[in-house]
């Protein structure tokens, strides 16, 4: 039996009208049922109780319930504590390649998750430090690329006990989650999200070294320029040259409460195949 809903935290787009109508429709549905709500600021609800992104990791939470687009999915995985649930609804995002339901339905998805109609999906998540510095978890990717736009580095990749050295732009680290982002708008395969690897991406490698799908290992990647490392496209850190980057696998995996078994979700995400919700 699954367990009950009894906490629950709501996260939207930042600025979309549409995202918050949706929200407030499913807090409504939710106090109904005496789920106690939190809403994450700047989104405000009356009568539910509003946090902060950092006070959102001191909550004990049964489920968070994203409510936007991918990217309002994959900052809410950076915001939430480390192996609470979420459930993606795509309202005022693109393709939503991560949710699983749209605005339409929300009062038949809540009516499934407080029925306990769901199941669990696990997701492997990603981690960057330099040193002492540790850089937020991804779920998608991790981008190390060149700062300066007139010079092109010699990038390093140790892994598996080998060292890799070619001159390019830069590197692409993604999960199987991410082999839909990033990485395949470079000519990535589409992974399977169950998959327990990684792919590595290089960009615009002058002796064209190929993609490369490796075991979940820890990588290290040096560039003799100052670099930008970017989580998930949405953050980004300056890392000096010839500082070491390891990138390693997150502890915590990311966990996408669902509803229903959908097979290669991506490919009906990307247009390749027919998806109903």
């Amino acid at each position: 039996m699954a367990p009950s809903i009894r906490n629950v935290a709501i996260i939207t787009k930042i600025g979309s009208s549409e995202a918050e109508a949706a929200a407030r429709r499913v807090a409504r549905l939710l106090n109904k049922s005496n789920v106690k709500t939190y809403v994450v600021l700047p989104l405000k609800i009356e009568g539910n109780v509003s946090v902060t992104p950092g006070e959102l990791k001191e909550v004990e939470l049964d489920l968070v319930i994203a409510i936007g687009g991918d990217g309002t999915t994959l900052r809410a995985f950076r915001v939430i504590p480390g192996k609470a649930p979420l459930f993606s609804i795509n309202s005022g995002g693109h393709r939503g390649v991560l949710s699983e339901a749209d605005a339409s339905m929300i009062d038949e998805v809540v009516a499934d998750i407080l029925a306990g109609a769901y199941f669990y999906d696990s997701r492997t998540r990603i981690q960057a430090s330099v040193g002492k510095k540790v850089f937020p978890p991804a779920l998608n990717d991790i981008l190390v690329t060149r700062v300066s736009l007139t010079r092109t580095p010699l990038v390093s990749i140790r892994l598996m006990g080998d060292e890799i050295k070619q001159r390019m732009d830069g590197i692409v680290v993604s999960t199987p989650t991410g082999s839909t982002g990033h990485s395949f708008s470079i000519g990535g395969p589409v992974l399977h999200e169950g998959m327990s690897c990684l792919i590595l991406s290089p960009l615009a490698s002058v002796n064209r070294m190929p993609q490369l799908v490796i075991p979940v290992e820890e990588i290290t990647v040096q560039s003799t320029y100052e670099s930008h490392l970017i989580v998930d496209g949405q953050e980004t850190f300056k890392v000096e040259a010839d500082q070491s980057i390891r990138i390693s696998r997150f502890p915590d995996d990311a966990v996408f409460l669902r509803l229903q078994k959908k097979g290669m979700r991506q490919l009906a995400k990307l247009g390749f195949s027919k998806l109903s919700f």
